[in-house]
């Protein structure tokens, strides 16, 4: 391999590291669609963090919204937010608002009411924040009477998910082609989130740097097999799997709960220790330890897709299985590219200081200003 094309690959891989330097969170917005005898009515529950995003809600541009802002925003609110969500055979109208606050922030929580009659699963057309943030997506949970609780994806470039249902109303029928979100939807979620929380693969990232090198009192000198780069990385990759997967489950099922206003920032503290380690060894113990106590902090992070749908125990169990197991693939296809690409990188004389101290010194960065950014998120200040 040629030094141009090491530092062409070096480049790009720190240029893909400095992008997200804005990542927080997860877009997520929650729907809950409860169809009765009579009438169908919706929660939705949409985070200020995204509308603030879309919709420029701080007016005085100081880093913070207050309760006057939000609801003079309101009919902006409703305005961006209504055309975007559609039920077939449904025409769906406001009946009130409210603000809450969650572990991962406020939410604007917009109650919905149609004078339908579902009598199969609708077609969800759903095209929030599509403009804006091609990663966010809705999560439904969908109860009719005397059927199955039913849970739904809802992907903005999709438009339209769920199999056709049919629905009785005073106006005329909507019809709408569909896409069938299949039994796995949850796995594909898992997937997805883990390939767009950045920091996580950030911090995957500076775990994985020095992977194909070895410590001595000389410094990193890069491992002469393979193997000798696997069995590390195998190890470290455990121990975050079975760290985030304990808190995933605790956080998940509500037994152990952290605001996100602390799980942020401890996120973003693990990147920037785990780049200081690379540059400057500051652990006691092996690193295998410090990625699984890293992990369990990471845990809480994904926990927030399931923890807020109030779930049936069969349904959350069967969903977090998918979710966890979507995790894990995704993790494994960042692991197994990176490590590749690593090996092959190893013997070029500038890996260690443009490879390893130069990628974790740009990580360091983008994690202190992740630091920055989330301990001084947007609050709200009360009504």
């Amino acid at each position: 391999m040629s030094a141009l094309l090491r530092l062409l690959l070096v480049c790009a891989a720190l240029l893909g590291l400095a992008l997200p330097a804005q990542a927080h969170k997860s877009s997520d917005s929650y729907l809950q669609i409860d169809a009765g005898p009579a009438a169908t009515k919706v929660r939705w529950d949409i985070a200020l963090r995204d509308l603030d995003v879309a919709l420029v809600l701080d007016a005085d541009d100081d880093g913070r919204l207050t309760w006057g802002e939000v609801k003079t925003a309101w009919p902006r609110i409703e305005a961006y937010a209504l055309p975007r969500l559609t039920l077939a055979g449904c025409a769906l109208r406001p009946t009130g608002q409210a603000l809450e606050r969650r572990n991962d922030g406020a939410y604007a929580v917009l109650l919905l009411s149609a004078d339908c009659v579902l009598t199969a699963q609708p077609a969800i057309g759903y095209t929030l924040f599509r403009e804006v943030d091609p990663t966010h997506r809705g999560i439904a949970r969908i109860q009719m009477a005397g059927q199955p609780l039913a849970l739904a994806l809802l992907d903005p470039s999709r438009g339209v998910t769920l199999q056709a249902g049919t629905a009785t109303t005073a106006a005329a029928d909507q019809p709408a082609s569909a896409a069938n979100a299949g039994p796995w939807g949850f796995l594909r979620e898992g997937v997805h989130h883990i390939l767009t929380g950045y920091d996580h693969v950030l911090f995957l990232l500076c775990l994985l740097l020095p992977s194909v090198m070895r410590r001595s009192p000389q410094g990193w000198q890069p491992v002469g097999k393979l193997s000798e780069a696997i069995w590390p990385v195998v190890g470290i990759v455990s121990a975050f799997t079975v760290a985030h997967s304990i808190t995933l489950g605790l956080a998940a099922l509500k037994i152990v709960s952290l605001p996100s206003a602390i799980i942020e920032p401890a996120i973003a503290v693990t990147i920037i220790l785990a780049a200081l380690d690379n540059v400057w060894p500051i652990f006691p113990v092996r690193r295998v330890v410090v990625t699984f106590l890293f992990g369990l902090i990471h845990g809480f992070g994904f926990a927030g897709v399931l923890a807020e749908l109030n779930l049936p125990t069969a349904d959350f169990a069967w969903a977090l299985l998918q979710f966890n197991v979507g995790l894990e693939l995704g993790q494994l296809m960042i692991v197994v590219g990176v490590t590749a690409l690593l090996f092959a990188l190893r013997q070029w004389p500038r890996y260690r200081p443009l490879v390893i101290r130069g990628g974790s010194f740009a990580a360091l960065v983008i994690g202190l200003l992740w630091l920055i950014e989330r301990t001084a998120n947007v609050s709200i200040l009360p009504m």
